[in-house]
């Protein structure tokens, strides 16, 4: 089985070094890149499955990558940054990255972070990338929702775990202990309003009323309930 494919972007020589070498003792792959023109001319030849990438770049904004990452490539995107202010950690959270890391950090933490985000790929293979639901097919192999005549909506890693996790388990309660655990990251100010931000995303795409939704339904104080049937195949 090929080892995963891990793209680091930081500008920093220590940080690529440092990342590289904690990561390949893991038994991961890499590719280290100091600027976004290079990261993303080397997209074009392989598809990574994690993605490190700085906010701080010499010639890209760093959030506005993550946001187009999240959408087209179908990777897990941890960003990290020296930005450690609350807001910061909620707009790359917001803009669909999937975790963020402060620096400085101890490389072993990331590597942990990364091991976590790989568990809800893998739980994919064992009921199929496919489920459908309410008139909706949702792929997870390629990161889309269908509608019934056929009109695909793409969806980004990050709002494919939060659906993932309701399709796995429709019509059961899911309170935010729940989604903290399944889906890593430190529970708080910054993972609630992600959460919150995502649902919302999920709900517009799957063209919900946001004042009476039928499919993700809020149970103020306790969680969220998908109310659809859901077939997998």
């Amino acid at each position: 089985m090929t080892a995963p494919l891990v793209s680091i972007l930081d500008d920093e020589p220590a940080i690529r070094s440092m990342l590289s070498e904690a990561l390949a003792d893991a038994g991961f792959r890499t590719s280290a890149f100091a600027r976004a023109a290079e990261f993303e001319a080397a997209l074009k030849r392989a598809r990574p499955d994690v993605c490190l990438v700085d906010l701080g770049l010499p010639d890209r904004d760093g959030l506005s990558l993550v946001h187009r990452l999240a959408l087209e490539q179908g990777a897990v995107v941890i960003i990290i940054s020296g930005r450690a202010q609350v807001q910061d950690r909620v707009t790359g959270l917001e803009l669909g990255a999937d975790d963020y890391i402060i620096k400085p950090f101890d490389p072993t933490e990331v590597v942990a972070r990364i091991r976590a985000r790989l568990r809800a790929p893998r739980r994919e293979t064992q009921r199929g990338n496919t489920a459908r639901f309410a008139g909706w097919t949702a792929h997870f192999d390629r990161y889309a929702l269908e509608d019934a005549g056929g009109v695909e909506i793409p969806f980004s890693h990050a709002e494919g775990e939060v659906l993932r996790l309701f399709l796995d388990a429709p019509k059961r309660l899911i309170t935010r202990a729940q989604m903290q655990e399944s889906l890593g990251g430190a529970a708080g100010e910054s993972f609630d309003r992600a959460m919150d931000v995502r649902i919302s995303r999920l709900r517009q795409k799957l063209r919900e009323d946001p004042r009476n939704p039928r499919l993700i339904k809020t149970i103020y104080g306790a969680g969220y309930i998908f109310l659809g049937d859901v077939e997998w195949g």
